[in-house]
């Protein structure tokens, strides 16, 4: 879909230029239609691909002024022709799809979103869990079957079923994302472990924020080695760099219970997944929920595959239609920031 429509006089003059052309190469990983893109029309000339393969984005983005994307990669290669770029606007909160050295290098300004998932992902975060607690999708199955015409009594008790009130939440990462799951898991009555990098500020922010559950001990910090040995459910909400790439690995997951459920809806790189399927299988660890895996979208080979008592989600934490329109008026707004010459959010 190709949109095109003039930019008002006000950005003609602060980009000293006769028209905006932005370009946005990958819509579908924003939206399958139920987002509208027209806010950006104001701003120039709009060009939207669906998506764009490595090989055709030199030519797409060679008369870009303005380009607005979240996945697709932006490097040298694939900006060497868009000598009129000067900025680059994220519909992400990470950006190492983009060439930052080459951006700074050409002076191009780099702007993400931020905070726009926070709920979303604490929600998909507790679906996982409760999933597995309630054996959701097992007695879905069960009912789908014909299970259930077939029972003599009103209920079946067909599968193993959990409360969260008693059980102990590990949160790797502490930022939005996790303070908003211990929110949530304190409301369900569980018992929170909380580990970041930022010990004393972590610390600081639970006396404020929960006076009562941390004098109590209900929520608090706590090492990795605690988490490890302590929690029934560990999530993860750090992200991914080179210190802790496949953090959970066969270690790792050694020195965990049993009865360990594992949640990832931050980056598929923390996981060794191989380590995992194999303390699925072999039981070292009770199940698994993950929205995010190695390889994106997943492979034909993924191992993932064969994972008991696994649940994968296909990177749908982020995607409810209220955080994806909240994403696009981010993006929007940071746009607007930097023709204003105010630019929010800045990467480089």
């Amino acid at each position: 879909m190709i949109c095109k429509c003039h930019l008002s006089p006000v950005f003609k003059f602060r980009m000293g230029i006769d028209m905006l052309n932005i370009v946005l190469p990958d819509t579908n990983n924003v939206t399958y239609g139920d987002i509208d893109f027209s806010p950006l029309n104001k701003y120039g000339n709009v060009t939207t691909y669906e998506i764009s393969e490595t090989s055709e984005l030199a030519d797409r983005l060679a008369d870009a002024d303005i380009v607005l994307c979240n996945k697709t990669l932006l490097n040298r290669q694939t900006l060497e022709k868009a000598t009129h770029l000067k900025y680059i606007g994220l519909f992400s909160t990470g950006y190492n799809n983009v060439d930052l050295a080459y951006a700074k290098e050409k002076g191009i300004r780099v702007c993400n979103a931020a905070n726009y998932s926070t709920d979303s992902v604490a929600q998909h975060t507790f679906a996982l869990i409760l999933n597995f607690y309630n054996k959701i999708r097992e007695y879905a199955t069960f009912t789908e079957q014909g299970e259930w015409k077939k029972c003599k009594t009103f209920t079946r008790f067909a599968y193993e079923m959990h409360e969260l009130k008693g059980n102990t939440l590990g949160i790797i990462g502490y930022g939005n994302i996790g303070k908003q799951v211990s929110k949530i898991a304190l409301a369900f009555g569980m018992n929170v472990l909380v580990n970041s990098r930022h010990k004393d500020v972590v610390n600081e922010y639970l006396v404020k924020e929960f006076h009562k559950e941390y004098e109590s001990g209900e929520i608090k910090f706590a090492d990795i080695s605690d988490i490890q040995r302590e929690s029934d459910i560990i999530t993860l909400h750090c992200p991914l760099n080179q210190d802790n790439e496949k953090m959970i690995d066969e270690t790792f997951l050694s020195k965990c219970k049993s009865n360990l459920l594992l949640i990832n809806t931050a980056r598929g790189g923390l996981i060794d997944e191989e380590a995992l399927i194999d303390a699925l299988n072999t039981k070292k660890i009770a199940g698994a929920g993950i929205d995010v895996i190695d390889v994106e979208p997943m492979s034909e080979d993924c191992i993932l595959m064969g994972g008991k008592n696994l649940t994968i989600t296909p990177h749908i934490a982020w995607a409810p239609l209220e955080t994806r329109q909240r994403l696009v008026d981010i993006v929007c707004h940071n746009l607007q920031a930097f023709l204003d010459g105010k630019p929010e959010n800045v990467i480089v």
